[in-house]
């Protein structure tokens, strides 16, 4: 070994930044697969729970909308869901724009 060149072991300061780093994008990685949802036909779905964390309501207030025809979904085994295009054609059908 040359004067002047660093031993890099697994007590080094690099390698442990480095395993815990990769070990940082595991956990993330592990958390998204928890909450992917494929894509059916190029769509995606998502349930009513998920719905209402997203626009902040509750669920009361989903199922309101779904009586009075505001909102389209689908049910199968009585299960709701959602076409996640469909609700963002109407969150943009029904934006405000900002005075200029």
């Amino acid at each position: 070994m040359e004067k002047g060149q660093i031993v890099l072991n697994k007590d080094s300061y690099e390698i442990r930044r480095f395993i815990e780093t990769m070990e940082g994008i595991s956990k993330m990685l592990d958390t998204n697969y928890l909450i992917y949802r494929p894509i059916l036909d190029g769509n995606r779905y998502i349930t009513e729970q998920e719905l209402s964390k997203a626009l902040k309501i509750t669920k009361r207030t989903l199922i309101e909308y779904r009586m009075n025809g505001k909102l389209p979904y689908y049910k199968i085994g009585g299960k709701v869901y959602y076409k996640e295009q469909d609700i963002i054609d109407i969150l943009e059908r029904n934006k405000i724009l900002a005075f200029e």
